[in-house]
């Protein structure tokens, strides 16, 4: 049986930006996603703009829409009244966040009268009855986790608070996933955790972002995009990715959030492979 799935995209900066969005949108909107998700820039640069993307892609596509939600930037008060705006235009879905520290800040301070954390957050989303809460999760380390197993402690909190289900982190092994979703079982926590994925469309900036965040590189992934030519890199990523898939789907995960990053080829061509259907027939013919 072909997984539910999920994507993420996020609100564009510029017109050229806004074009590749609803193309992102109009090509995987056929594979009858259960929810997509619009993120929220560093610093909430991009609060505006992902208010009118939650709200256009809702609108004009018919899709169930998670918006993102920070604390960063923000008071308590006008964090809430974001999160009202949405309920009042019938987004129900929040992807609950910390965030991250705006540019050029090293570590994310809170607002003087803002939420210290995301479970701060997710308590009061939760007070208004209005949202299902999503959070996410770490199958690696968080830069900033203070010991071994302080992830999972920190998702049991938010899901404790509130939260209804969970996002990962990308990760490149199923293993990965696999202990970490062991670990959190073994916590008491049976809360949804979806599994992020991301098709590699470009290994090199892949690399580099995966080392930002913190992300294992596998040897054996380097190697792998080394010793292919470039022009081969599009058919591996599809295969590698459908293979972690299918994978995890063979140790009975349901569920694959695709991290879209507004490039809709290589998630749409492994949802394909994966078994699921597009309603719209060019995808898959």
């Amino acid at each position: 049986m072909a997984p539910r799935i999920s994507f993420e995209f996020f609100p564009p900066k510029t017109l050229d930006a806004s074009f590749r969005l609803w193309e992102t949108v109009r090509m995987l909107a056929p594979l009858e996603p259960g929810f997509c998700s619009v993120t929220y820039g560093a610093g909430g640069t991009t609060r505006q703009l992902t208010h009118e993307a939650v709200t256009t892609i809702g609108r004009n596509f018919g899709l169930n829409v998670a918006a993102h939600l920070t604390c960063v930037d923000a008071t308590r008060t006008e964090t809430l009244e974001i999160a009202n705006t949405y309920a009042d235009a019938g987004v129900t879905e929040i992807v609950a966040l910390r965030g991250d520290a705006p540019k050029g800040v090293e570590r994310f301070t809170p607002h003087p009268e803002g939420f210290a954390d995301s479970v701060e957050l997710v308590k009061a989303l939760a007070a208004t009855g209005r949202f299902q809460i999503r959070v996410g999760a770490y199958p690696e380390p968080h830069p900033e986790a203070g010991h071994p197993g302080a992830d999972v402690e920190w998702l049991k909190r938010k899901i404790d608070a509130g939260a209804n289900s969970a996002i990962t982190q990308f990760f490149f092994e199923a293993d990965t996933f696999l202990r970490f979703r062991d670990a959190c079982a073994k916590a008491g926590i049976t809360a949804p955790i979806l599994p992020g994925i991301l098709p590699i469309e470009n290994f090199e900036g892949v690399r580099r972002f995966a080392l930002r965040c913190g992300q294992t590189v596998p040897d054996w992934l380097s190697a792998r995009f080394e010793s292919t030519e470039k022009d081969r890199h599009e058919a591996l990523a599809i295969r590698l990715c459908y293979e972690l898939c299918t994978r995890l789907v063979d140790e009975g995960v349901e569920d694959l959030h695709f991290y879209t990053l507004n490039r809709p080829h290589l998630s749409r061509d492994v949802c394909l492979a994966l078994g699921l259907r597009s309603t719209n027939e060019r995808d898959v013919a």
